[in-house]
């Protein structure tokens, strides 16, 4: 098997593109808050009088599905990023107990 070296190089490659995928993602999950809270005092503006109308316009507004489908694909983001740099680490655990088995093995022939 290969050395770690080039697992280890993806991690800290790809550790700042995960560490801005999951802002992104918070960022969107705060943001969502906001725009409902907007479109709500938007609802109340138009007429919409009790708090569950204007949730109810909110949630249904273009704009606050536009906030879900770009919080979906930041979340797809961050998952697919924390997912390689797991099998990365991993790829280095084997290495690291295939390397220790080779070593055992080599002391058992001699």
């Amino acid at each position: 098997m290969k050395t770690p070296y080039k697992a280890v190089e993806f991690i800290i490659e790809n550790a700042p593109l995960y560490a801005k995928a999951k802002s992104e993602r918070i960022y969107l999950e705060e943001f969502r808050k906001t725009k409902k809270a907007l479109l709500m005092k938007e609802a109340m503006v138009a007429g919409f009088d009790s708090a569950a109308s204007q949730e109810r316009e909110a949630y249904a507004h273009a704009d606050y599905k536009n906030v879900l489908v770009g919080l979906a694909a930041a979340i797809e983001k961050e998952e697919t990023l924390r997912w390689h740099l797991m099998a990365a680490q991993m790829k280095t655990e084997i290495w690291r107990t295939e390397s220790a088995n080779d070593r055992m093995e080599g002391k058992a022939t001699q």
